[in-house]
C-alpha cells in the first residue's frame, strides 16, 4: 500500500511539474537574426484601440512573449526601429514560433496555427522570388540615399522595372494559391497583401470572386469587398469622382470646371527626383497643347509647409494645389492614388481615360483620341 501511494504521489508531482512547465495562454516566441535593437515592438488592435507591447530580445535574437487575444488577432512585429515588420496571427492558447532574419523580413517563417502555416508555406514555395525582391528593395534604398545625378537615377529606374516584374510574378503565384484555397482566411490575407494596391481594380474584383463559403462574411472579406467597390469608381472607363480643391490663392477648383476639356490630374511630391523629373516632362507636353482643349492640375500631396518650398510650383503654367491633408486628402482616396508621381487623364466627357499615364505620352494620347 505504501509503495502504491509513493507511485501515485510521484505521478501527481510529475503532472504538476509538466503543467507548470506548459502554462495556459498564448505565447509568441522565436529567434530573429541580425537584429540591430534589443527589443521588438508588437502592435495589435485591442478593444478598437491600437495597443503596443515592447518585447525584449537577447543577444542571439531570441524572445518569448505572452499575449491574451479573445479571438484570432494580427500582431505586427516591428524590427529594428520600424525598419521592417512581420505579421503574426494568434488565437487563444496558440503556441506561435517566429524564425528568420531581420535582413529578409518577407522570408521570416511563422508557425503555430492554420493561418500562419498556410502563409509560411506560400513563403517557402516562393522563397527565391521573395529573396530577389528583398535584395532589389535594399538596392533601391541604397541608391536613393546615394543618388546625386542622372546615372544613378537611370539605374534606379531599371531596378524599379525589375521590381515590378517580380511583384507581378508573385501576384500570379498568390492568385494560384487563392484559387486552390477559396475558403481559407490565409487566401484573404494574400489578397490583402498582393492585390489591394493594384492599379487595376478588375484584378482585385477577380480574385475576390474566387472566395467562397463562410469566410466571405468575415470582417476582412467585407472590408475588401467595400474597397473593391470604391476603387472601381475611379477605374478606367468610370465617370470621374467629384472633387473640390483650393489653389494657392484659396480659390475653389471643382471637377465640373473642366467640362469639355481633357483634364490631367497629376499627383506629385514637393521633393524627390521622380516628381521633379515628371514636372519637367509635363512642361514639355503642356507646351504642345491648346489651353482651350486641355487643362492640367498638379496636386502636391505632401505639402505640410505653406507656402510650398518647392520653387518649381511657382513656374508652372497651370493650376497647382497644395493639398494640406496630404495622403489623407479626399481626392487621394477617391481617385485611388497609391504612390507618387501619378497621372490620371480624363476625357472631355468626364470619363477616366488612362490611369498612370506616362508624362511623355500625354500629348500623343490626346492627339490620337481627338483624331488629330
Amino acid at each position: 500500500m505504501a509503495k502504491s501511494s509513493g507511485i501515485l504521489f510521484f505521478l501527481v508531482t510529475l503532472w504538476m511539474a509538466l503543467s507548470c512547465g506548459s502554462p495556459e495562454g498564448t505565447f509568441i516566441k522565436g529567434k530573429i537574426g541580425h537584429l540591430d535593437s534589443t527589443y521588438i515592438l508588437a502592435t495589435y488592435l485591442s478593444s478598437d484601440s491600437l495597443a503596443i507591447d515592447t518585447i525584449p530580445v537577447d543577444s542571439k535574437g531570441r524572445f518569448n512573449h505572452a499575449v491574451n487575444p479573445d479571438t484570432l488577432t494580427a500582431y505586427s512585429l516591428y524590427l529594428d526601429h520600424y525598419e521592417s515588420a512581420v505579421v503574426v496571427f494568434a488565437d487563444k492558447d496558440d503556441r506561435i514560433t517566429v524564425n528568420g532574419d531581420a535582413l529578409l523580413p518577407d522570408l521570416i517563417k511563422v508557425r503555430g496555427n492554420e493561418v500562419n502555416d498556410a502563409l509560411t508555406l506560400f513563403k517557402s514555395e516562393n522563397e527565391d522570388l521573395l529573396k530577389q525582391r528583398e535584395l532589389l528593395l535594399a538596392n533601391l534604398r541604397l541608391s536613393s540615399e546615394l543618388d546625386t545625378g542622372n546615372t544613378l537615377s537611370r539605374s534606379r529606374q531599371e531596378e524599379l522595372l525589375k521590381l515590378n516584374v517580380l511583384n507581378h510574378e508573385l501576384a500570379l503565384r498568390a492568385e494560384e494559391s487563392i484559387k486552390a484555397n477559396p475558403a481559407k482566411l490565409s487566401s484573404l490575407i494574400l489578397i490583402n497583401s498582393f492585390f489591394v494596391q493594384s492599379d487595376n481594380p478588375t484584378v482585385l474584383e477577380r480574385v475576390l470572386g474566387y472566395m467562397q463559403g463562410e469566410i466571405m462574411q468575415s470582417e476582412l472579406a467585407l472590408k475588401l469587398q467595400a474597397y473593391s467597390e470604391m476603387i472601381n469608381r475611379s477605374a478606367e472607363g468610370a465617370r470621374m469622382p467629384y472633387f473640390t480643391l483650393k489653389d494657392e490663392e484659396g480659390e475653389e477648383i471643382r471637377s465640373h470646371d473642366f467640362r469639355g476639356k481633357y483634364l490631367l490630374l497629376s499627383f506629385v511630391s514637393t521633393a524627390g527626383d521622380d516628381s521633379r523629373e515628371m514636372i519637367e516632362l509635363l512642361k514639355e507636353e503642356y507646351d504642345q497643347m491648346d489651353e482651350e482643349e486641355v487643362a492640367f492640375v498638379t496636386i502636391y500631396i505632401d505639402s505640410d509647409v505653406y507656402p510650398m518650398g518647392y520653387s518649381e510650383s511657382d513656374s508652372l503654367a497651370w493650376i497647382t494645389i497644395p493639398e494640406k491633408r496630404g495622403w489623407g486628402a479626399d481626392i487621394v482616396e477617391s481617385y485611388n492614388v497609391q504612390y507618387i508621381p501619378y497621372n490620371i487623364l480624363i476625357d472631355p466627357d468626364g470619363i477616366i481615360k488612362v490611369r498612370n499615364i506616362p508624362a511623355h505620352g500625354i500629348a500623343e494620347v490626346i492627339a490620337e483620341a481627338s483624331g488629330e
